[in-house]
This record gives C-alpha cells, sequence and structure tokens, in this order.
C-alpha cells in the first residue's frame, strides 16, 4: 500500500481515538496539516501561541478519554510550547508532543528552525522519538502514545522529518499490536503487612494524591470500613468526596488549618497512595506524617525520596486497594472524631465569612456563590498563585478531575487556555477559568481562538492589579513590593479585543447577581470575561503555612535580621502591621 508519512500520522491518530490537535502551521508541516482537513475525526485547532497549545492539550489529557495533542513546527514551535509540555511532565499528565524535524534528505547544513530539538525535548518527557523512516510513522506514533499513557504518565515527543510527510512510500498496512496492560501489584507479604498496619492502629488516617483517581470508590470504602479521616493533594482533589463526613483537606501540616493538624497529629498510621510528597502537594514539606506509614505508589522512585516510609509498595493505586480490602478489619465508627471534624469545616466557613471586604470581593462570598449557581460536574481551571490555593480551600468538589491546574511546574497562563481546551471535549458542562489578572496579560489572547471557534468558557479574572502570591510574601519578608504591581489596563477593552462578553463584579454587592448572568451568557456561544476585584487582605492557610514553614526553617540569626529589616520598614512608613 502506498502512502504519504502525513496520512501515516493521521490513521495513527484517529486509530488512538484523538479528536484535536493544537499548534500553528508553518512551512515544514504544511503537507500533515493538508491531511489533518480530510480526516472526519481530528479537528486541528489554531491557536495563537504554541504555549496555549500544550495548555488546550493538556486539558484535553485530563478531562477526557482523548490524548492532547501538540503539534509544532521545528525549532520556535517547540520552545514556544516547552512550558505546558515541562507542566504536563512534573504533574503526570499524558500528552503527544508531535513535532516536524528539518528535512534530512538534502544533504545541507544550516537549515530554517535547525536545532536539536529532541535534546530540548528529552528532560520533559518520558521518551523522545526520532522517526528515521516514513514506514516506520504509524508504529512510533502508536507506541508513544502508549508510553504516555501507562505507568507514571507524561509526555511522549515525536519528530517527524518534513520530507517524510511529503513522500510516498510503501507500507505493508496500518498494523499495531499494542502491549497488553500489566498492573503493577503488590506482592502477597507487601499486602499482609499493610493490612496489619492499618488492623492495629488505632487512629489511622488516608492521604491521596491524583494516582489514586482511577478508583475513587474503593477508596471511599476503605475510608469507612477504617473510620480514616481523609486529607489529598491539591492535584487529588475531588479523589475523596469533599462532601463525606470523613473528608479533612487538601493538604495537612502547617497549611491546614488547626483542627485538621491536631487530628493528624494524632495519627498512628498513614496510608499515602498515589502520591509523592512533592513541594506544593506538602507547601514546602512542611507535614510531618507518622513513622508508621505506608506509601503506595506506581513509581518505585518516589519512595523515601522526601519523606521515610516504613512500609514502601510499588503498586498502582487500584491493584492494591482490591487486593487490600478483604484483608482489612472494620473499625468501630469514631463519633467524636466525626463531630470533631464537622465542627471544625464550620469554624473554617464562619472563619470566612467573617472575613468581609471594605474594599472589593470577599474570596469566600464569591467562591461559595460561584458553586451555589454551578452544576456539581462544573470543571474549573485554576492558574499558579492564590487563585489555586483560594479554588482548593473553598470549592467542594465530589469526584477527581473537576479542578486542574498547574501544580508542580506552576507555570502561569494555565488556565484561560486550558479552559478552552476543556471546553472543546465538554461542550454540555460548565467551564470556569479563574486566573489572575498577571496570568491574563501572558495567555488571555487565546479567547480569540474560542470565540472563533464559538467554544465558552466562563473566565473570571480575580483583578487585584498584583501578582498577588509573590506580593505577599514581599511583604511579609521584606515589608516592600518589587516587580509585582501590575501595570493599569482596561479588561473591558480586553474582552471587547477578542470578541468576548463582559461582566464586572465590584463588591459583595454584586456577586449573587453577576454570576448566574455570566454564566447564562455563555449559553450564546461566546466566551465570557468577569472582572471580579478580589480582595487578597486575608491570606490563605496554604500561604500562612508556606510562610511559617520556611521563616522557622531558617537559622536564627537569619531569622533575627529579616525581622529587624522588616520592621525597620514598617516604623519608617508608619506602618505597625502589612
Amino acid at each position: 500500500m502506498k502512502v504519504r508519512g502525513s496520512v501515516s500520522v493521521v490513521k495513527a491518530l484517529e486509530d488512538e481515538g484523538v479528536r484535536y490537535t493544537f499548534g500553528i502551521p508553518g512551512s515544514h508541516n504544511i503537507e500533515l496539516y493538508d491531511a489533518l482537513e480530510d480526516s472526519k475525526q481530528i479537528q486541528a485547532i489554531l491557536v495563537t501561541d504554541e504555549q496555549c497549545a500544550s495548555f488546550m492539550a493538556d486539558a484535553v489529557s485530563r478531562t477526557s478519554s482523548s490524548i492532547g495533542v501538540v503539534n509544532t513546527v521545528p525549532g520556535a514551535g517547540v520552545t514556544h510550547a516547552l512550558s505546558g509540555i515541562a507542566e504536563a511532565y512534573m504533574d503526570n499528565i499524558p500528552l503527544l508532543v508531535l513535532t516536524c524535524g528539518i528535512r534530512n534528505d538534502t544533504g545541507k547544513s544550516y537549515q530554517l528552525h535547525d536545532i536539536d530539538q529532541l535534546a530540548i525535548l528529552k528532560p520533559v518527557c518520558k521518551e523522545v522519538f526520532h522517526v528515521v523512516s516514513p514506514e516506520d510513522i504509524y508504529h512510533v506514533i502508536r507506541n508513544a502514545i502508549h508510553i504516555a499513557n501507562s505507568r507514571t504518565p507524561g509526555p511522549v515527543a515525536v519528530e517527524i522529518p518534513m520530507n517524510h510527510y511529503l513522500h510516498t512510500c510503501n507500507i505493508p498496512g496500518f498494523e499495531y499490536n499494542k502491549p497488553p496492560y500489566v498492573p503493577s501489584s503488590p506482592t502477597s507479604e507487601d499486602l499482609y503487612r499493610a493490612a496489619e498496619m492499618l488492623n492495629e492502629a488505632k487512629r489511622p488516617a488516608i492521604y491521596a494524591g491524583n494516582g489514586a483517581k482511577h478508583t475513587p470508590f474503593l477508596l471511599y470504602e476503605l475510608a469507612e470500613k477504617l473510620c480514616a479521616p481523609v486529607v489529598t493533594t491539591i492535584q487529588g482533589k475531588g479523589v475523596f468526596p469533599e462532601s463525606h463526613e470523613l473528608f479533612l483537606w487538601n493538604g495537612f501540616g502547617k497549611s491546614a488549618p488547626p483542627f485538621v493538624q491536631r487530628i493528624m497529629d494524632r495519627c498512628d498510621c498513614l496510608l499515602a497512595i498515589g502520591c509523592r510528597f512533592g513541594e506544593v502537594a506538602t507547601a514546602s514539606y512542611g507535614i510531618n506524617p507518622p513513622e508508621n506509614m505506608i506509601h503506595v505508589d506506581i513509581n518505585p522512585e518516589v519512595h523515601n525520596a522526601n519523606y521515610h516510609a516504613r512500609l514502601p509498595i510499588v503498586s498502582d493505586s487500584g491493584s492494591f486497594l482490591r487486593a487490600l480490602a478483604p484483608l482489612t478489619e472494620r473499625h468501630d465508627k469514631n463519633p467524636f472524631l466525626i463531630t470533631e471534624i464537622s465542627t471544625g469545616h464550620k469554624k473554617v466557613i464562619q472563619q470566612w465569612e467573617s472575613q468581609k471586604s471594605k474594599k472589593g470581593v470577599s474570596p469566600w462570598h464569591f467562591f461559595s456563590t460561584l458553586q451555589k449557581y454551578t452544576a456539581e460536574d462544573t470543571i474549573y481551571t485554576t492558574d499558579s498563585g492564590n487563585g489555586t490555593f483560594l479554588s482548593m480551600e473553598m470549592l467542594r468538589l465530589e469526584k477527581p478531575g473537576l479542578m486542574i491546574g498547574p501544580i508542580d511546574y506552576s507555570c502561569m497562563g494555565y488556565s484561560v487556555p486550558a479552559a478552552i481546551g476543556a471546553k472543546m471535549c465538554n461542550p454540555d458542562r460548565d467551564v470556569i477559568a479563574l486566573t489572575g489578572d498577571g496570568a491574563l496579560l501572558m495567555t488571555g489572547m487565546e479567547l480569540l481562538t474560542a470565540s472563533n471557534m464559538n467554544v465558552a468558557p466562563v473566565v473570571f479574572v480575580l483583578r487585584d492589579r498584583n501578582l498577588s502570591q509573590i506580593s505577599q510574601l514581599q511583604k511579609f519578608t521584606y515589608s516592600r513590593s518589587t516587580c509585582t504591581i501590575l501595570p493599569d489596563y482596561s479588561t473591558r477593552a480586553f474582552a471587547n479585543a477578542v470578541n468576548s462578553k463582559y461582566f464586572y463584579i465590584s463588591s459583595d454587592a454584586y456577586v449573587e447577581k453577576t454570576i448566574p448572568q455570566a454564566l447564562q451568557a455563555a449559553n450564546d456561544g461566546r466566551p465570557v470575561v468577569v472582572e471580579v476585584a478580589i480582595d487578597y487582605a486575608f491570606k490563605t492557610w496554604f500561604t500562612k503555612g508556606v510562610l511559617k514553614t520556611n521563616f522557622l526553617r531558617l537559622p536564627w540569626s537569619e531569622r533575627v535580621r529579616m525581622t529587624m529589616r522588616a520592621s525597620k520598614r514598617r516604623i519608617s512608613k508608619g506602618q505597625f502591621w502589612v
């Protein structure tokens, strides 16, 4: 059978169920775009910037059963997309990076876009492949997607020289024998030891990450059987239903409210599953797990990397939980614990309710009202900074995958393009972007892509005219801000420029009225931009915890020096507290 290499690419993507590719065509890959135009299954999306392409593809992978595909030209296309690829790599999101290579059939040097792009991509991809022969294209792409989705997920890059798209070659057919999935199962010895530790524990607890997202019901059953309170990572938000009486918080240690700290300090056996104890998840390593810890993860490299586990187990969460279930004994329900959790949550909400803004919009009033008017399956996309931590703390989600954000790479500009990608895959669901005003300046132009395609996420711009997360850190540490005050701009004019509808929430008085209006307006098929004059005067639990952890980690001499410096600056400004 004679086919062009570009046709082999499209056939491989179609057979893997790909629905979208994201990128900007160039002279090197126009043959591929011509082949994509003939596909009845795949839509090639033109973006304004390849960084947005990688964020949009990332959101496709996070919110649908299809893998996201970034389709780039050589050189600049790859380097522009690199931030989003690195985000997917750090957050364990499967991605296919389909990049064109320069011609390798001319014998000429110094070609356009000629760099070693696979060397650039290798540190932020699970694997990288260079297609040597056009006959290999179909198999390499199918295999790359399999690798991206298997075990610990992540991006995989495939470089196809430009001439392979153009040339027709003989191939035997489109065949791919997908390797069978072999679950990583725990040993019998590990299972019995884990069951023994949990059965003997008086106050067990569970710490669940995004690696447990495919087995939420098994996690739910185990928590109830053990009467074990559950904390999750930020990425793991929703893996355990957050309306459940045993749900504690997203995180623990110094970044959590006092009631969470008290309960977790009493824990005598912790089951950590599908997590790796990263810096963001642990709020700068501000947690203190018990010595009696079971750590279950499919990736053996994460075991004992940051915290020692008495029992490290290499297994996927499903295999472990299914095998563990019949070995665990039912613990008596603890009414005191249930009451303590319930009372703790009520006190936190009362504290939030008391934090009324005098100059803008109170975060709790905004987030609680937003969730009041959105459906249970609404997808929220967040950005690097306060928006993520407010969403983590104030939203209550019942399923995994409903809040997606840039966590471990923490790349600004994620939320708007991610919301567009998520809305493409989920047209019948509300998709809400919670972006900062600084992040909007980085990738907000992508709303032009959304309006052109009649894709309508609702973008809430949490605007305080600062890079607030860093500004808060500066004010605490230095008693001044440097390079964190944004230049002023008109959000209304910006919305008009990208063909989006515009609303403004200036104070709490307008929250209840404007949010449902904005959600309704999105039904017309145009993106909606809502400017929210958010008041960040009260720090999140997460921010306070990170500040405390890092400050107390300093030597005494440095703490004194920094405190004295900040105090002198406050006094000189006539301030007693910032």
